[in-house]
């Protein structure tokens, strides 16, 4: 009968598992024989320093950094012990591993909560946005600093302290095979994150949920034939070995796709001294992740073509086709949002105004009408 048992039963059952040991894992250690002025916090993402710059800049500069100011300001002795790509908590797990308390700081994308996090992907809602990844988590911490609501639903439903803002590079469309029109990705399967695949149904092609650790096998095995991804992750995860051609799209980098979270309870728990060090370090962390995201995008479109990959960029008639295809996407994921009682139409059109008054002009007008009473 175990083997008759549903697929998700198991897979809960593993997570379950897996979060009690942790749970006394991480029990033991704050049980250690160490002083008063001992203290140990849990770091973690679901995607692996070195890929991802979100995980890269929390492992070369947030953790040191905080390490280094808790010692040279504050009478503590800090450990951190630090579980990236996944040792502790996959990309779908992080925000309840935060939540849990098995990680104090966690980093993930809201793209992997579309139901919690809904709203934070209003980046993802307006394709072909601004292209520029360091611009666009300024514009993604201008949309928060507006609204309030926005780092509030972390700590009123998940119990969990905003620290930082991230986000990815400019997305773009890497495929097995070659295309010139949006008429041949026509029942074409492609990989994407979760809230960019409606881009994809617009045009016919058949979205596939998934993540970046799976993607090379994936498409190398046939699964699917193309990955929706931005240059810093498609250089890094060598997609370009199994998918060589790599098509310039501009759909826009997502600022604020990626969150760096705190357990609200271990905030509280912390020296006040030690709690604004972190607070202080994950703002400066913002502006240096924000750097590195821009940079690494640069860089990895430069690695691209160094390694023989077929870079070309989609001919702007055929984009405008793509964009007036989505005309109406932001509008309708503002209603979904307002019908989730959030406030999806004020976010979405901000986030819109806000990016015009960066100066960025979308290839069509999109307009977010006030929502009826």
């Amino acid at each position: 009968m175990a083997n008759d048992m549903p697929a998700i039963y198991w897979e809960t059952a593993r997570y379950a598992m897996k979060t009690v040991l942790l749970a006394g894992l991480f029990a033991l250690l704050a049980a250690a024989p160490a002083t008063a002025e001992r203290l140990i916090l849990r770091v973690g993402t679901g995607h692996p320093a070195g890929p991802s710059v979100y995980a890269t800049v929390m492992q070369k500069m947030l953790v040191p950094e905080i390490r280094r100011r808790v010692a040279a300001e504050t009478p503590y002795e800090l450990e951190v012990v630090e579980g990236y790509g996944g040792s502790i908590a996959k990309v779908a797990e992080t925000l309840e591993a935060v939540q849990t308390g098995i990680l104090d700081i966690g980093g993930y994308c809201v793209c992997f909560e579309p139901a919690k996090t809904f709203l934070h992907n209003f980046a993802y809602f307006v394709p072909f946005g601004p292209s520029n990844a360091e611009e666009a988590v300024a514009i993604a911490r201008e949309v928060y600093d507006r609204h309030p609501w926005l780092a509030a639903q972390f700590s009123e439903k998940w119990g969990q302290e905003l620290l930082a803002l991230n986000g990815w590079d400019n997305y773009h469309l890497g495929t097995v095979n070659p295309w010139d029109s949006v008429d041949d990705l026509r029942g074409v399967k492609i990989g994407g994150a979760g809230p960019n695949l409606p881009w994809l149904s617009y045009v016919g092609a058949i979205p596939v949920q998934s993540s970046l650790p799976d993607g090379y096998m994936a498409m190398q095995t046939g699964v699917y034939s193309g990955w929706l991804m931005f240059p810093s992750a498609y250089y890094a995860y060598k997609f370009h070995e199994p998918a060589p051609y790599y098509t310039l799209i501009d759909f826009g980098a997502m600022g604020g796709a990626v969150v760096i979270t705190a357990n609200a309870k271990t905030m509280r728990r912390l020296p006040p001294a030690v709690a604004r060090i972190i607070r202080e370090v994950a703002r400066e962390y913002e502006k240096v992740a924000a750097r590195a995201l821009y940079e690494r995008q640069v860089k990895g479109l430069e690695l691209l073509k160094t390694a023989g990959a077929h870079v070309r960029t989609l001919p702007e008639a055929v984009r405008a086709r793509w964009a007036e295809a989505l005309r109406d996407f932001p509008e309708r994921m503002a209603e979904d949002a307002n019908a989730r009682g959030m406030p999806g139409s004020e976010v979405i059109a901000d986030y819109i105004a806000i990016a015009r008054a960066h100066g960025h002009h979308w290839p069509v007008d999109y307009v977010i009408r006030e929502p009826q009473s």
